[in-house]
């Protein structure tokens, strides 16, 4: 047994579980190497949605990690199934969640938030019910109900505040600028940017940086922006994940920024 460590309280888990949670975090972020890559950008909704379109030997291998990470949550949710570990449970759909997000896959992300929710409910898991609620609004506005969806990620937000949380506040704050984004909003959703970012400054949760900067720069670009800020956010973005090395985050801010020059000066019209 491990006693891990996070912004909910010390707990135990199996090392056998932590280790399946390790794996897929590692296949994704490090595993994934782009050889030959290139991108086309959803426009209405934002740059943030980048699906890649890749060479084929890019693409069979980025398919394996994914598949791989599929295949590990998979067997993460079991494993804590079988030891009646429903913490651990609670923990291993969140991270399914979250890869499904990687994945833009609203429809994944429900699913995995609604057991989310309802295992958090049956146990009284605070924390954990309000990262379903995060995450199922997130899915609901990705999905086109964004009223739904952005009522959903703020009362998830509040819920999580209360209890003290701070370690996916930055991440969670991006997802509702995400659905402000989609929802015409786009002035609040900098505002949402700018507080993750003072956040992530100030309790040096610093996981989710080099995004906080990439969206930034998207949605100082469909404000019309000076393009010296824009392009400040987007460098900076590309310059934090080379530091971290996120090879998934340093493509897609390359990949934004990108498009940005490509369309200037009209951006996002």
């Amino acid at each position: 047994m491990l006693i891990v460590d996070d912004d909910f309280g010390s707990h135990l888990i199996p090392a056998s579980l932590y280790a399946v949670f390790w794996q897929t975090t590692m296949n994704h972020f490090l595993s994934i190497n782009p050889w030959d890559i290139d991108y086309s950008v959803h426009l209405r909704g934002g740059w943030f949605i980048i699906p890649p379109i890749m060479s084929d030997e890019f693409s069979k291998r980025t398919s394996f990690h994914i598949a791989s990470s599929r295949v590990t949550m998979a067997e993460a949710i079991s494993l804590a199934k079988e030891l009646n570990d429903m913490h651990g449970l609670a923990l291993a759909l969140f991270y399914a969640a979250v890869l499904g997000y990687f994945e833009l896959n609203p429809a994944v992300v429900e699913h995995l938030a609604s057991d989310l929710i309802e295992v958090s409910t049956r146990h009284n898991f605070a924390h954990w019910l309000a990262t379903g609620a995060v995450c199922r609004g997130w899915a609901r506005s990705a999905s086109g109900d964004t009223a739904e969806g952005i009522a959903r990620i703020e009362e998830g937000i509040g819920d999580y505040r209360a209890i003290g949380s701070m370690l996916s506040l930055p991440f969670f704050l991006a997802l509702k600028a995400e659905a402000l984004d989609l929802a015409g909003r786009t002035s609040e959703a900098l505002e949402a940017i700018k507080e993750a970012e003072a956040l992530a400054e100030r309790f040096e949760v610093r996981w989710w940086y080099a995004e906080l900067h990439r969206l930034r720069g998207v949605f100082l670009a469909r404000l019309g922006a000076d393009k010296t800020q824009i392009e400040a956010s987007f460098r900076e973005a590309i310059r934090i994940a080379r530091e971290q090395k996120a090879i998934s985050v340093i493509k897609c801010a390359e990949a934004s920024y990108a498009e940005y020059r490509r369309q200037k000066p009209s951006a996002l019209g």
